[in-house]
């Protein structure tokens, strides 16, 4: 087994970049209010886009992060996501590493037709795919463009007992964005990761997943 992590950078130049990047970003950051096991996420959130702004937006769930890893060591995990975006931007060789699988259903041909029929939009009837498939129940669900996809989640969890294991919740947008973000952080009986006010993007919901994979192999290692 060769010496880095697979969550890290493939390469040592690769490996030395990230890690100074990480360095510079804890010392600009300076003092901040989040516990030692959230800070990697916010860190690794601010190095996807240089914005300081993340040290302070970036709200958690008491349970967060212990749920998060959790779900990813326990193997075969599903991850829901609401666009491609966050399928492809995820690291192939570090969901393998854990077994873990990526669905998404908005262009499905299904999901679109039950969108028009119902008035309804795609990533709405995509979440409620996941739910009729059985994926969401101990799944981590990513949502990063569609603040709809996450207002159902939401629904499903009161309303039909729906139990991810944790909703990174983090819509960019300006109609129903940070809407949706304030509704799953009143949630208490599901763990969350939510980016409150109309910043997001699916590219901070692959981050803060990178983040929590490279702690869950950490830990892997540490109880090695």
């Amino acid at each position: 087994m060769s010496a880095h992590l697979v969550t890290e950078q493939l390469t040592a130049a690769g490996r030395a970049i990230e890690h100074d990047s990480f360095a510079i970003i804890d010392a600009e950051a300076g003092p901040h209010a989040y516990r030692a096991d959230e800070w990697p996420v916010v860190r690794r959130m601010i190095h996807a886009n240089a914005d300081f702004e993340f040290n302070g937006l970036t709200g958690f769930h008491p349970d967060a992060v212990r749920a998060g890893l959790a779900a990813i060591l326990r193997g075969g995990t599903p991850i829901v996501a609401d666009v491609e975006m966050i399928r492809v931007g995820l690291s192939r060789p570090r969901l393998a590493h854990f077994g873990l699988h990526t669905h998404e259903f908005i262009s499905d041909p299904d999901v679109i037709e039950a969108a028009q029929r119902e008035g309804t939009t795609r990533a709405v009837q995509a979440m409620r795919k996941a739910r009729r498939a059985g994926l969401l129940d101990g799944a981590i669900v990513g949502i990063g463009n569609a603040p709809t996809a996450l207002i159902e989640i939401v629904r499903l969890i009161r309303e039909e007992d729906a139990r991810p294991a944790l909703v990174v919740g983090m819509p960019v947008g300006f109609v129903s964005a940070a809407e949706s973000k304030a509704l799953l952080a009143a949630v208490d009986n599901v763990p969350w990761i939510v980016v409150h006010g109309r910043k997001g993007g699916s590219t901070l919901v692959v981050a803060a997943l990178h983040a929590l994979l490279g702690l869950a192999e950490q830990h892997q290692r540490g109880a090695a």
